[in-house]
């Protein structure tokens, strides 16, 4: 249990003089463990601690290095550029680089499963938990990009129910309302690295930042990662923070325009040098922007490299694949291609569910696919078999190994 005195102490450091930014304040909060604390540890872990306190951003002029804000703006036209050239690639490529970003976004978390695990997730397989955690990070994503166009703090709470009601349904899209903390032990927060606003000061902290969100006077990709940086540092929930803030940045790139069609993997960009974007957000504590407004450009241009890459292997896929079908099969193989990039295992149920054929003309599109090599069957069952596209899974972990492998 704890208590704040609301009594602000002084900012963290001096680094605003420098940037016009306000860093973190401090104050102290009264603390009662609710557990047992053992004899050795009870001076450490009571009596008040610190407290961060985020100072309004709602209407702050973010003020940056010439050199930041060029970076930014040919991170902007890159994304720009990206979202309308994988719009018109193969037709299921939204939904694979909406795949693509959530995994990446989750392992940052160290939250990692194959391509194949969570494929099998999609398909209803709950055996391997961080793979239903990852669905469940795209089911987020994709409540993101669908409120884009109302990005408020029920938008938030919605991000996060999606994200947690299967996993831990008690937190799942409601503000915390107990103190939390990161680094350091479950008996207080006295020495963590870092420990968040007390949850009294939430709601507040996050209208503010939702004003923030919602000017359109400012550049969105700066806008996106100061947001994000803010986020963070209130730290709302007493889980899934991470997840949320990077889906959050996607709704406000989609909600702002500046992407239309595809979700860019910009968390596997992060992922080249997370100690980057660690370090980024703690600058931003102190009142410096300009690293995490930098961390997301560079973060750009990886992902869209790596995504362009991604881009090209499974477009050669695809090409084999079209030209192994030939005229001369059924309409329905065409079409069926399509579902084996958005679900690269698959059974007959979800064929005729997405399709709308019968379980014959499933079966039929099925076995035409396993004849050219588009799947293979890996149950090796007579029922309730399951197919899956090996060639695109292969290509989904050599995106997500190579988004793994630091740049620095």
């Amino acid at each position: 249990m704890e208590q704040a005195d609301h009594k602000p102490i002084g900012p963290s450091s001096d680094a605003s003089s420098r940037t016009g930014w306000p860093p973190i304040e401090f104050e102290d909060c009264g603390w009662e463990s609710a557990i047992d604390i053992p004899r050795r540890w009870q001076s450490t872990f009571s009596g008040p601690y610190r407290a961060a306190v985020v100072s309004e951003i709602g209407q702050l002029e973010p003020v940056l290095p010439a050199a930041t804000s060029a970076l930014a703006d040919e991170a902007t036209a890159e994304l720009v550029r990206f979202d309308a050239e994988m719009g018109s690639e193969i037709a299921p490529f939204a939904a694979i680089l909406l795949r693509a970003e959530s995994a990446a976004s989750s392992r940052i978390e160290n939250l990692t499963a194959s391509a194949q695990a969570v494929a099998l997730a999609e398909l209803g397989d709950t055996s391997r938990r961080n793979a239903t955690e990852i669905v469940a990070n795209t089911t987020a994503m994709t409540a993101a990009i669908a409120l884009a166009d109302r990005l408020d703090a029920a938008a938030i709470l919605a991000m996060h129910s999606a994200l947690m009601e299967e996993h831990d349904p008690e937190i799942a899209g409601r503000w915390r309302s107990a103190q939390v903390w990161i680094g350091s032990s479950n008996y207080g927060p006295h020495t963590a690295a870092f420990v968040p606003p007390h949850h009294e000061r939430v709601v507040a902290a996050i209208d503010d930042l939702v004003q923030f969100m919602q000017r359109d006077d400012l550049p969105v990709l700066a806008q996106a990662a100061i947001a994000h940086a803010q986020f963070e540092t209130i730290h709302p929930f007493p889980d899934g923070n991470g997840r949320t803030g990077r889906a959050i940045v996607h709704c406000l790139l989609r909600g702002k325009r500046l992407t239309h069609q595809v979700t860019i993997p910009i968390s596997a960009g992060l992922l080249t040098d997370t100690d980057s974007y660690f370090d980024a957000l703690n600058a931003y504590r102190d009142g410096d922007p300009q690293p995490i407004v930098e961390r997301f450009a560079e973060a750009s241009f990886d992902s869209i490299v790596n995504g362009r890459e991604l881009g090209a292997e499974l477009s050669a896929i695809r090409a084999a694949w079209s030209e192994a079908v030939g005229s001369r099969r059924q309409a329905i193989v065409w079409r069926a291609l399509d579902v084996v990039f958005r679900h690269p295992v698959l059974n007959n149920a979800l064929v005729m569910s997405v399709l709308g054929v019968s379980a014959m003309g499933a079966e039929a599109a099925i076995s035409e696919l396993v004849e050219i090599g588009a799947l293979k069957e890996i149950t090796g069952g007579r029922r309730n078999r399951k197919y899956a596209s090996l060639p695109v899974l292969a290509a989904l972990d050599a995106f997500a190994e190579r988004a793994g492998r630091r740049s620095h």
